[in-house]
């Protein structure tokens, strides 16, 4: 969530930064924040006048009373009794004009960082690294993962589809331990970058969504358990982060640094065609997330480290892969500055995302009051950022098609120690 004060300081840039994410009526918008602020101000200061005239007549009516001043002392009952309903209807007012303005700021995205692109959509995204060119040449055996899938046996879309539906599959096998090779090798190298694992819970309630910015901006993409009022997260970044909803950190316990591995729910609306075919697009997918709490004069520094941990996952695999700098109209609502890695699918010859890393500023820590207590005893919000390392579905289609070998499928090295296999072959 922006802070007023920044977007008061800052009017012009906030304005632009808006425009350039595609907002239309970004200048009202922003001034009508601005306005019930000044709302806010100017009724919390009719209300701490009240509050303070009410609170200096209650003691004086105890002195009036042992002075034998009884008249005095009714009179000043009588006012002190007007001035709690005053003070009621105020405080009424006041939550009013909070509310208001947080739900307007709740629906502010984020304002990009100066060295995101312009742009509309994912085509006008900018690809700063391109990785040596070893794409494989896969001549005869060139065949999509959802065939090899199927002709090995590892993956199940009917089984998940009779017990859940579309986009729920079953992993068995080898495919099964593929899976589980992936999440515990992508937990080991971020434990050796300094990571601490937590396996957080898959249920959040609303004030966690909320604190992430999830809610209110994607809640028609989150499963919701109404009877409990409880939604499945879309990643292990909400659980994680809000860890530090309502807490005060100090500037020794910096950076915090977090990775889990999660089941992750999405209800991912829309078509569902041959572009989203087999594993590109699920409702459930394992994911392994990577997140910190840093100072803010630090995040930039952070965000490249954490880049370069994504890279060096994928590099270790053997992929052919490409970092794309997102443009503004494709930057997700609460981040400043986000880059996407793709691997390239041999098969399918199409590059698959399987990572965001992204900075969200303050943006994150304002919503949770997450902040910092200085050495001076100064307080400010901390800085929030994440990164998946790795989601799992499109990286196990880009391994089975990139290293499908015919009548075998052959594993990246790295993954040997954690399969008690080298290859995939048909049962």
């Amino acid at each position: 969530m922006l802070q007023v004060a920044t977007i008061e300081k800052e009017f012009d840039r906030c304005v632009k930064g808006l425009q350039k994410r595609g907002i239309e009526g970004a200048e009202i918008l922003l001034k009508d924040a601005l306005t019930l602020d000044e709302q806010r101000k100017k009724m919390q200061g009719e209300l701490d006048e009240v509050l303070h005239t009410s609170n200096k007549l209650a003691k004086e009516i105890g002195l009036l009373f042992q002075q034998g001043k009884k008249e005095q002392a009714e009179k000043a009952k009588t006012q002190t009794s007007e001035l709690k309903r005053k003070s009621k209807s105020l405080g009424e007012e006041l939550n009013s004009i909070e509310l208001s303005l947080n739900k307007l700021l709740y629906n502010i995205p984020n304002i990009p960082h100066e060295t995101v692109p312009p742009g509309k959509s994912e085509e006008d995204n900018e690809v700063i690294k391109l990785s040596d060119d070893n794409k494989p040449n896969l001549g005869a055996h060139k065949k999509p993962h959802w065939q090899l899938i199927e002709e090995f046996d590892i993956v199940d879309f009917d089984l998940g589809n009779k017990v859940s539906g579309a986009g729920f599959p079953f992993y068995k096998k080898q495919g099964a331990r593929l899976v589980r090779g992936m999440i515990n090798y992508f937990l080991d190298k971020a434990a050796e970058a300094g990571y601490e694992e937590v396996q957080p819970p898959v249920l959040i309630n609303e004030s966690s969504g909320i604190g992430t910015g999830q809610l209110p901006d994607k809640e028609g993409q989150m499963y919701h358990v109404e009877a409990n009022d409880l939604y499945l997260i879309p990643t292990a970044e909400v659980p994680i982060t809000n860890m530090y909803r309502d807490v005060i950190l100090k500037e020794d316990q910096l950076p915090i640094k977090h990775a889990g591995h999660t089941p992750c729910f999405r209800r991912e609306a829309g078509s569902w065609g041959a572009h989203v075919r087999g594993l590109n697009r699920l409702h459930q997918f394992d994911k392994v997330e990577i997140v910190q709490v840093v100072e803010p004069s630090k995040s930039y520094e952070v965000l490249d480290q954490m880049v370069a941990h994504v890279e060096e996952l994928i590099q270790s695999l053997g992929l052919p892969y490409r970092i794309l700098r997102l443009c503004a109209g494709d930057l997700g609502f609460t981040s400043v500055l986000t880059y996407d890695f793709e691997v390239y699918s041999a098969a399918q010859e199409k590059w698959l995302e399987v990572s965001s890393v992204s900075n969200f500023e303050t943006f994150q820590a304002n919503r949770l009051k997450l902040r910092i207590k200085k050495s001076d005893g100064k307080k400010e919000l901390a800085h929030t950022l994440n990164g998946s390392a790795l989601a799992l579905p499109r990286i196990m289609a880009a391994i089975l098609e990139n290293y499908q070998a015919g009548d075998h499928i052959n594993m990246p090295d790295v993954l040997h120690p954690y399969l008690g296999f080298k290859e995939i072959r048909k049962s």
